[in-house]
């Protein structure tokens, strides 16, 4: 089979690998393609602890495809299921996942991408946000996760605020359901046009999903007194600093809403299946890009640098 082999920094090529046999509680998928997850940049760009070349599909976590081949003691799945799987080699043609991290997908979504780990994601997110009716609600970072928390978060019956950097971005959060956009452009004026939309009282929630430092410092600044702060961005590169004495003062409740139990994510991944495959929620728009598994380093240098129309990168196989 072919699969993705990370050389070195910023540099990928395709090999041909022997095909992986599932061992006993697992199954094998022939993918039909993998979501590109913005935690492969750092390792992209090669950072001292990473060890080259990587394992054959490696980083690829977003894959789904159809079962072709069941371990033994495997109950309730069997060849020709179509599935989305948290498996961690799906740069490539086949991966194997445990039994218990594949979840079916209906005759609803046939024949339509199905990235479940960032949608089980969002899911999860989402609960641990504790959004409901009435509240105000801003997100900081409109790309594919906090578009698909726009769209949950309206549906909830919140008003959304949304700020990003880019203006298509902007207009993808008013397709999803903002009220109101805000360029991401100046600290100051984002906190003065927000506490102007809420009548200085701020936001009940406020969803940080870009992962650096300034979107986290503003995201603080744009809560209310006892409100939530959720960390939805994935921040992997070094420490942070923080305005304890402003978080102390306001009494917020400051959530990391990354899972990292199996469980919980599979759940995730279950709600994102019965959310799309009902009508509730479409993220197909969100995929703006596909790439063969041969450009997998265009997909990645796309994810990083964000060209205009630029949400979510897939890989197909």
């Amino acid at each position: 089979m072919r699969a993705a082999v990370l050389e070195g920094p910023g540099r990928m090529k395709v090999a041909e690998v022997d095909v992986p046999l599932p061992g006993a509680g697992q199954v094998r998928v022939r993918l039909e393609g993998c979501g590109v997850c913005a935690s492969n940049l750092t390792p992209w760009q090669g950072p001292e602890w990473m060890q080259f070349p990587t394992e054959p599909g490696a980083l690829g976590h977003e894959g789904w495809g159809v079962i072709d081949a069941v371990g033994e003691g495997v109950d309730g799945l069997a060849v020709g299921d179509r599935v989305a799987a948290l498996s961690f080699k799906s740069y490539g043609e086949y991966d194997v996942a445990e039994a218990d991290a594949v979840v079916k997908l209906p005759e609803a979504l046939a024949g339509k991408p199905f990235p479940g780990e960032p949608l089980g994601c969002a899911m999860n997110i989402f609960r641990r946000s504790d959004i409901r009716a009435g509240q105000t609600v801003a997100i900081v970072g409109i790309g594919f996760l906090g578009a698909i928390l726009t769209r949950l978060a309206t549906d909830a019956g919140a008003r959304v605020i949304a700020v990003s950097r880019r203006p298509f971005s902007l207009d993808v959060a008013r397709r999803f359901g903002a009220v109101e956009t805000i360029a991401m452009d100046d600290h100051w004026r984002i906190i003065e046009q927000v506490k102007a939309l809420t009548d200085g009282k701020f936001c009940d929630r406020v969803v940080e999903a870009v992962g650096k430092q300034w979107p986290l410092d503003l995201a603080g600044e744009l809560v209310r007194e006892g409100g939530k702060l959720i960390v939805a961005g994935y921040h992997q590169d070094g420490p942070r600093q923080i305005n304890m004495q402003m978080w102390n003062w306001k009494g917020i409740d400051v959530i990391n809403a990354h899972e990292r139990d199996p469980e919980v994510a599979m759940q995730g991944i279950r709600d994102a299946v019965d959310a799309v495959a009902s009508g509730r929620l479409d993220p197909s728009p969100l995929y703006t890009h596909a790439y063969p598994l041969e450009r997998l380093g265009e997909a990645l240098d796309a994810t990083r640098d964000r060209p205009d129309g630029f949400l979510k990168a897939l890989v197909t196989v």
